[in-house]
């Protein structure tokens, strides 16, 4: 396993953007978006490449095109919808594969109530996207249900993520790879990350 938090001087600026006390539903929304797309093409640099013939305006030629099927993108609802968009944007033909898991608010423990996952998840990379890794529950959750329906290899995209969330992922499943924008400092005794960006899906939704 490794863990990649972005170098790209733009992901830190806008995630910094993200913690903004007053920042508007709207702005935030942008944000979430600009900075899904930048982490999804970090995550997809390594996609395997095959050559394939094709005709352009000047002959015919060999170019490089994806070798296997566009990975499958897996929110974890309700937050991780607000990545779909900005990871889309760089895999349009990828396949959505959803999963519910909350976190009880008094145990911090996940519980799922949804899933969702495409038939053929043995072929292709998942690509898990969530705003927040906090405590790791709902991401350990949803690797654990993606491998269990065949799920060969899993990575995962967090805009901001805790130690300890990431100590939980690496010590549990440590062939997923995590992408991260900014590994902040610490949990919070309610188990919310510091300084973190509040409550990501209230504030995606317009929730507060």
């Amino acid at each position: 396993m490794a863990v990649y938090p972005s170098n790209h001087p733009m992901v830190k600026h806008k995630v910094s953007l993200l913690r903004e006390d007053t920042i508007s539903l709207k702005k935030f929304r942008e944000l979430v978006d600009e900075v899904a797309t930048m982490l999804t093409m970090e995550a997809t640099a390594d996609l395997e490449l095959k050559q394939q013939p094709m005709t352009c305006w000047s002959g015919n030629i060999s170019a490089p095109v994806l070798a296997n099927k566009q990975p499958t993108l897996v929110p974890i609802l309700r937050a991780g919808l607000g990545m779909l968009n900005g990871a889309q944007s760089i895999l349009p033909c990828a396949t959505v594969s959803i999963v519910g898991i909350a976190r009880n608010e008094e145990t911090l423990e996940p519980e799922s109530y949804y899933q969702n996952i495409v038939a053929d998840i043995s072929e292709r990379t998942a690509l898990i996207i969530d705003p927040m890794l906090a405590t790791g529950g709902s991401a350990l959750a949803t690797i654990e249900l993606l491998k269990e329906s065949g799920c060969k290899q899993i990575k995962a995209l967090f805009l901001v993520a805790a130690p300890e969330g990431i100590e939980l992922i690496e010590k549990a499943h440590p062939d997923v790879d995590m992408y991260i924008g900014s590994v902040d400092e610490k949990l919070n005794d309610k188990g919310y990350i510091l300084p973190g960006l509040g409550d990501a899906g209230d504030k995606i939704f317009g929730t507060l």
